[in-house]
């Protein structure tokens, strides 16, 4: 496996740990819906949370959620829908950001963006 591929795995590990430790339950890792996939479903005691999960092994090339960007958001926003299709879940749904650095040798600093972005109906303002 590529060292991007492994670092994205640890990242993840840990952001699902920092949600449980903060009283998430998890749903599902890695939730498929065609080419697309949702890193992390949770829940809150009263929302349902897709997370999007950004590692890095140091934050020379900016902060990791500075990547996920518009397209990205598109396509986590529709793989949501489909999920609640799916499950026929009734909660409000909240998208957040999960940034995650791996120093080297030192504590990884992780960094929880909560509501990181809204969904909206159509792309332009008009």
């Amino acid at each position: 496996m590529a060292e991007h591929n492994l670092t994205g795995l640890q990242g993840e590990q840990l952001a699902c740990r920092f949600l449980e430790d903060a009283g998430y339950e998890i749903l599902e890792r890695n939730w498929k819906h065609g080419r697309h996939e949702l890193d992390i479903v949770a829940r809150s005691s009263r929302e349902l949370v897709v997370v999007e999960v950004k590692t890095r092994s140091s934050d020379k090339h900016g902060q990791p959620e500075e990547a996920v960007k518009k397209g990205k958001r598109g396509r986590m926003i529709r793989s949501a829908n489909a999920y609640i299709e799916q499950t026929a879940c009734l909660l409000p749904v909240r998208f957040d950001i999960i940034s995650v650095i791996l120093h080297p040798g030192g504590k990884p600093y992780i960094h929880h963006i909560q509501d990181a972005f809204y969904p909206t109906t159509h792309d332009r303002p008009y």
